[in-house]
């Protein structure tokens, strides 16, 4: 085989040496964004293969996301590019269906799972492992999941290795409560595991590039609670208050230096007591979100309540009204999404207006919620002062 050529110490920052050169077999890896963690981790599995490779031994390694469609973006990439790094990615087949790295020569195997088919990656007979990863960890369900699919593993160990290496990587969650940080905690110091931190502080190779340190600084600013849990990776809680009121940023009129591209509306449907709303957001050039105007409508305390029949003409003349104004004509309508709960008013508008509003299912609340942090953090997202909106900010 090719005889790799790697500076270690070129491409793998001080701050991981204990990462590097620690023999314990269960590894957690948490820290912000950009802290190069699971970097970090592809080279080290890369390396791990490598010892076994240069004797013509055949050992696999196995990497594991929640979810299965994740794979292809994330972690197979990573592997690549970790290969790469040691020069050995001419060496390797790469296959997607299923997911797959092979070292020609030995036949070892890099394997790509996603844990919501667990059936499958219980019943793959894989052997020869020396190192399992899990990536963003912190999208698995609970610890458990982990010890279902460590126990298979286990068995499958290399005969020439002594342990199967385990690795987890992830950004801490905000809530300090959540499962996989009080999870991590009580590892701290645990005979057997390697519990370690790290942030964009620690780079000292120069992987942090001043753009990324100017966009790290405008959210600094912007949200100093936000920047911390995402660039420090410190569970800092989400507060007495969801959003930072003070980062939603109203607009008297749309920039001259910017426009609108396309347009998006969004619906939340009540019933006999909650408010039927709907939203019209505005992408612009410049990759900002702004909340241009929003119709609302609350059935409480009315004797006569509007039916779907009703509030479907009234969102269809909203979304017309929305259209045909000056500064947004032209923009294509990109998409119209509505609670997946909701199939009365959806098949109401499909049945006048011939038009699909795509359901949409409600994510985790922390998921959602951290969507229009990241916006906010940005200096992304605005509101225009029509009066109508003012509802949905005030």
């Amino acid at each position: 085989m090719t005889k790799p050529t790697i500076d270690i110490q070129q491409e793998v920052n001080p701050h991981f040496k204990p990462v590097w050169t620690t023999k314990t077999s269960y590894n957690v890896l948490r820290g912000g964004r950009n802290s190069f963690k699971s970097s970090v981790i592809a080279m080290l599995l890369v390396y791990l293969m490598l010892q076994y490779l240069s004797k013509g031994e055949k050992a696999n390694l196995v990497v594991i996301r929640k979810v299965a469609s994740t794979i292809r973006d994330s972690v197979y990439l990573k592997m690549q590019w970790a290969l790469e790094k040691f020069d050995l990615q001419g060496e390797f087949q790469s296959t997607v269906a299923p997911f797959k790295l092979m070292h020609k020569p030995t036949g070892s195997t890099i394997y790509f799972y996603g844990q919501d088919d667990f059936q499958k990656l219980k019943s793959n007979d894989i052997g020869n492992i020396v190192a399992v990863w899990y990536e963003e960890a912190a999208e698995f369900n609970s610890a458990e999941e982990f010890d279902q699919t460590n126990t298979t593993f286990m068995r499958q160990k290399h005969p020439l290795a002594d342990t199967v290496r385990f690795f987890w990587s992830y950004n801490p969650p905000r809530n300090p409560y959540s499962w996989i940080n009080e999870w991590s905690d009580k590892l701290v110091g645990e005979d057997g595991w390697l519990v370690h931190d790290s942030s964009y502080k620690d780079d000292e190779l120069g992987f942090v590039t001043e753009q990324m340190l100017q966009d790290i600084d405008r959210i600094k600013r912007n949200d100093f609670d936000y920047y911390r849990y995402l660039y420090l990776g410190e569970p800092v809680g989400l507060g007495t208050n969801v959003y930072n009121m003070s980062l939603f940023k109203p607009l008297d009129q749309l920039p001259d230096d910017d426009r609108v591209i396309s347009l998006y509306y969004s619906m939340d449907t009540g019933h006999s007591v909650s408010a039927t709303s709907c939203g019209c957001y505005g992408l612009t050039a410049k990759g900002k979100v702004i909340r241009l105007n929003g119709y609302y409508y609350s059935p409480a305390g009315r004797v006569n309540k509007k039916a779907p029949s009703e509030l479907s003409k009234d969102i269809n003349t909203f979304i017309k009204k929305m259209s045909a104004l000056t500064p947004y004509k032209g923009a294509r309508i990109q998409k119209r999404t509505i609670d997946s709960a909701e199939a009365a008013l959806r098949n109401q508008y499909l049945k006048d207006f011939g038009q699909h509003w795509i359901p949409v299912n409600k994510l985790k609340k922390v998921d959602m919620v951290d969507y229009v942090h990241d916006l906010l953090a940005q200096g992304r997202l605005l509101s225009q002062k029509p009066v109508s909106n003012r509802i949905a900010v005030l």
